[in-house]
């Protein structure tokens, strides 16, 4: 019998405007475009960490409770990710240690700057459909 590392749960919080578009952050580790979010820290709620994360990465305070869209499992890296869809309730724009830049994006923008296991999340987000989806990839494509 192997045995595995447990699995790690991560949040992202897709903020959609009143056009429709959603924030997309661009990391400054790798430059990747996906939606503001991170991992849970010991101790934290899965509500404490999506306000802090997006806060953290974008500068804006999100209402709570925000809706569930999806959940998501790299099977690979054994992350389970949480996305909500989130609104503003206070803040302002802004980058910081993690986050090179920010950009609000249309649905095609999203595919365009996203790769597919991030702009899924941020399409399924913004069709907020009930109940949310629950998807697998491999790190990179849905599987």
């Amino acid at each position: 019998m192997s045995i595995q590392r447990p699995h790690s749960v991560s949040v992202a919080g897709v903020i959609v405007d009143g056009q429709g578009r959603a924030l997309l952050i661009q990391r400054r580790d790798n430059g990747h475009w996906e939606p503001p979010g991170g991992v849970l820290e010991a101790g934290e709620t899965i509500t404490e960490a999506l306000r802090r994360e997006v806060l953290e990465e974008t500068g804006i305070t999100i209402e709570l409770p925000a809706t569930l869209t999806g959940v998501y499992k790299n099977m690979t890296g054994l992350v389970v990710a949480l996305v909500f869809r989130c609104k503003v309730i206070g803040g302002s724009l802004t980058t910081g240690a993690e986050t090179l830049a920010l950009r609000w994006a249309t649905r095609d923008e999203v595919c365009q700057l996203a790769e597919e296991v991030y702009a899924i999340r941020v399409l399924d987000a913004l069709e907020a459909a009930s109940p949310p989806a629950v998807r697998a990839h491999d790190g990179v494509k849905l599987v």
